[in-house]
C-alpha cells in the first residue's frame, strides 16, 4: 500500500493543520519534511522497532517505514527495561530511536512474520500489557488494521491521550490523518495538562481512560474547567465504574460520554453505548460478530491480528476469539463484570471485585479502591482492599468506613484487611 500518497491525496491543498505539537500547528506536509533516520538499506519484510512518541519525527519515520512494506513496532521509553525482552520476541532486527538506527541480530524469525514478508506487506507489532504473565506479541497486517478507516467518518480537534505503543493510539493517529481532523499531542499527559489543551485548543473529543477520567474528577475542576467545544469523551482500555460514569454525567450534561472497546488482538471495534449514563453497550461494525457462550463475550472479525508471536492462536477452528471477558447481558446489550481471573471464591460463594468497588467507593473522599482476593486455608479466600484517599483519614474515619462497608456488604465480601496507600497508575493511565 502506498500509504504515504494516499494521505498526501487526502491532505491536498488542506489549509486545516493535522498536529498540535509543542504549541506549533503543522500541516500534514511540515510533517512529511521532518528528519528520518537513514533506513535506505533495510530491505523490505524486515522488523524495525520504532522508540518514540506521537511527535513529528516518529509520525514521519512511521509512515515511511511503512511505506517501505517494513513490519514496524512501535515503542516508547516508558517501557525501556522491557525492551530487550520485545525485542526477542518480535524477532526485531533494526531499532530506530530519533536519528539513530542500530542493527540487531534475532536468533531466529518466526513463520507469521515471514508469511508478510513472502506477500510484501507492512506489518505492525503490539504488546499486551503483561499484567497477568508474560507480554505477548501481537502481529497485525497493515491492510487489514486499515480497513475499518476505508469508510470516512467525522474526525474533530482530538486530543491523543494513549500512548505510542498503544495501539488505541495508533486508531487515533490514523482515524484522524485519513478524516482530516487535527490531533494534539499533549507534553505530559497530567490532568492540568489536559485541562489546559481543551480549552486551548477548542478540544471536540477527548479519549482517556477511566482511572484519568476519576483523575480528573478528583481535582476538583469539572465541570468549570470543561469548556463547551468538547463534545465527546470516550473511555476505554480497563473497566469503568459506575460510581466515576454517574459523576461524570452529572456533572457534564452537555457532554457525549461512551464507552469504547477493543483489544490489541481485535483492534478498536464499532461500539455503540446503551445510553450515556449505562456501562451496557453492544459492539458491531462491517464483519464484526459477537455470541456469549457461559456469559463470557467471544467475537470474531476479518481484520484482527495474525496471531501471536510467542502464544498459542486463541482463536477456535471456526475464527472465534475468547475475550475472558464475563459479562451481564440485557436484550442485545452486555456489560462486562470482570475477567475469569479475578473470581474471588470465599467458601464457595464466588463474586467479583466490582460486587465490591461500587460500594466502597461510594464513601465520602475516597478516591481509589483495589479489590482481591487472598488465599485462607479455612476459607479458600478471603478479600482484602487497597483504598486511596483524597485527603489522609484519621483512626475515627477508618473506623467509620470500615462500619459502612460492614453495613454495605454481605458478611464474605467485607474486607478482612484494608490497607490505606497510593495506587499506584501505570503509564497507560490503568490501575496496576
Amino acid at each position: 500500500m502506498d500509504i504515504i500518497q494516499k494521505l498526501e491525496e487526502v491532505w491536498l491543498d488542506e489549509p486545516k493543520p493535522f498536529m498540535i505539537y509543542n504549541n506549533r500547528e503543522l500541516l500534514f506536509k511540515d510533517v512529511l519534511v521532518q528528519p528520518t533516520a537513514d533506513f535506505s538499506e533495510i530491505i523490505p519484510g524486515s522488523v524495525v522497532a520504532l522508540i518514540g512518541d506521537f511527535d513529528p519525527l516518529s509520525i514521519n519515520t512511521f509512515l515511511r517505514l511503512l511505506q517501505k512494506e517494513l513490519i514496524v513496532v512501535p515503542l516508547t521509553d516508558f517501557t525501556t527495561k522491557e525492551h530487550e525482552k520485545y525485542f526477542e520476541i518480535a524477532c526485531v532486527e533494526y531499532v530506530i530511536e530519533g536519528l539513530e538506527v542500530k542493527k540487531v541480530n534475532p536468533a531466529v524469525t518466526h513463520p507469521l512474520i515471514q508469511s508478510l514478508k513472502d506477500d510484501k506487506k507492512a506489518g505492525l507489532i503490539y504488546f499486551s500489557t503483561g499484567t497477568t504473565g508474560n507480554p505477548k506479541g501481537i502481529l497485525h497486517d497493515l491492510d487489514l488494521f486499515l480497513r475499518k478507516f476505508e469508510t470516512p467518518r467525522p474526525a474533530k480537534n482530538t486530543i491523543n491521550f494513549l500512548l505510542f505503543d498503544h495501539l488505541g493510539g495508533t486508531n487515533t493517529l490514523m482515524h484522524t490523518l485519513l478524516n482530516k481532523g487535527t490531533v494534539v499531542v499533549p507534553q505530559n499527559r497530567t490532568v492540568d495538562e489536559i485541562f489546559h489543551l481543551l480549552e486551548k485548543y477548542q478540544i471536540e473529543i477527548l479519549p482517556t481512560t477511566p482511572t484519568f477520567l476519576r483523575m480528573m474528577l478528583m481535582s476538583g475542576e469539572i465541570p468549570h474547567k470543561i469548556p463547551s467545544f468538547l463534545k465527546l469523551i470516550t473511555y476505554g482500555s480497563e473497566r469503568m465504574d459506575q460510581i466515576t460514569l454517574d459523576s461524570l454525567a452529572e456533572s457534564l450534561p452537555n457532554v457525549d460520554i461512551r464507552q469504547t472497546y477493543g483489544t490489541s488482538e481485535l483492534g478498536v471495534l464499532s461500539v455503540k453505548s446503551e445510553n450515556r449514563k449505562s456501562l451496557f453497550f453492544k459492539v458491531g461494525g462491517t464483519g464484526v460478530e459477537t455470541k456469549i457462550v457461559d456469559n463470557i463475550l467471544h467475537i470474531r472479525t476479518k481484520n484482527g491480528m495474525l496471531g501471536y508471536l510467542n502464544a498459542p492462536s486463541p482463536f477456535d477452528s471456526e475464527g472465534w476469539y475468547n475475550t475472558n471477558d464475563i459479562v451481564e447481558t440485557k436484550d442485545d446489550f452486555f456489560k462486562i463484570i470482570g475477567r475469569k481471573t479475578e473470581i474471588i471464591n470465599v467458601g464457595g460463594l464466588k463474586f467479583f471485585p466490582s460486587d465490591i468497588e461500587s460500594i466502597a467507593l461510594d464513601f465520602p473522599n475516597i478516591s481509589f479502591v483495589k479489590i482481591f482476593g487472598k488465599e485462607n486455608p479455612i476459607t479458600g479466600q478471603h478479600v482484602e482492599m487497597v483504598v486511596q484517599t483524597d485527603k489522609e483519614f484519621s483512626e475515627l474515619e477508618k473506623k467509620e468506613y470500615k462500619n459502612y462497608l460492614n453495613s454495605q456488604l454481605q458478611k464474605h465480601q467485607v474486607p478482612k484487611r484494608i490497607k490505606y496507600e497510593n495506587l499506584e497508575v501505570g503509564h497507560r493511565f490503568k490501575k496496576l
